[in-house]
């Protein structure tokens, strides 16, 4: 009897499903096609019919993980410095989900950075993401909340503060509660704020 393709769209969702519990769990160090199948309860042959190496695998994972950050609500708030606030809020490991999210995200830069394309992938994630803030620093800016400055330079400062406290609360969480993770921010901003004649 042949397959629908309602039937492989399923079998799709559930191996990217697996995939991901992997990842959430071993990282991308333990994604392989053998603790998928073992997630699932499959074989690895079923797997190579979606995957036929781990490269694809890892491409595999690498496109859930945007998914997931694109699927994520994104806070509201008014523009200028709210809205910039919000966004990077909303990058840090907060929550134990948020943590988690994270910790595949971070476990990614070592693939990342083994492979050209995936590498290619990543800088160009980490340049949409900078554009976002740069959008919310020049609007910052045309309300007086920000000096005039270079909004590029800016945004790659405060993208590279928030990539620095998201590291330090994965590895040191105790002393990087969500809380002191909320407060540095605000310190961080208010005093790139305080820069303003």
């Amino acid at each position: 009897m042949p397959r629908h393709k309602g039937d492989h769209d399923a079998r799709r969702r559930d191996v990217s499903a697996a995939v991901w519990r992997v990842l959430a769990e071993h990282g991308f160090r333990g994604l392989t096609m053998r603790a998928v199948a073992t997630e699932m309860g499959a074989t690895t042959g079923l797997l190579t019919h979606y995957f036929p190496n781990k490269k694809d695998l890892v491409a595999h994972a690498l496109t859930l993980l945007d998914e997931h950050r694109a699927a994520r609500p994104r806070p509201v708030a008014p523009e200028g410095l709210p809205a910039l606030r919000a966004a990077l809020i909303d990058i840090l490991p907060l929550t134990p989900e948020a943590a988690a999210n994270n910790r595949v995200w971070v476990g990614s830069w070592d693939a990342a950075l083994a492979d050209p394309d995936f590498a290619a992938g990543h800088a160009g994630r980490y340049g949409r993401s900078r554009e976002r803030i740069r959008a919310h620093v020049v609007a910052a800016q045309r309300l007086g909340e920000l000096p005039a400055s270079d909004a590029d330079d800016v945004a790659a400062a405060v993208q590279s503060f928030t990539l620095g406290l998201t590291v330090q609360a994965l590895f040191s969480p105790d002393e990087f509660p969500a809380e002191r993770q909320v407060r540095l921010v605000d310190e961080y901003l208010a005093s790139l704020g305080a820069q303003v004649r």
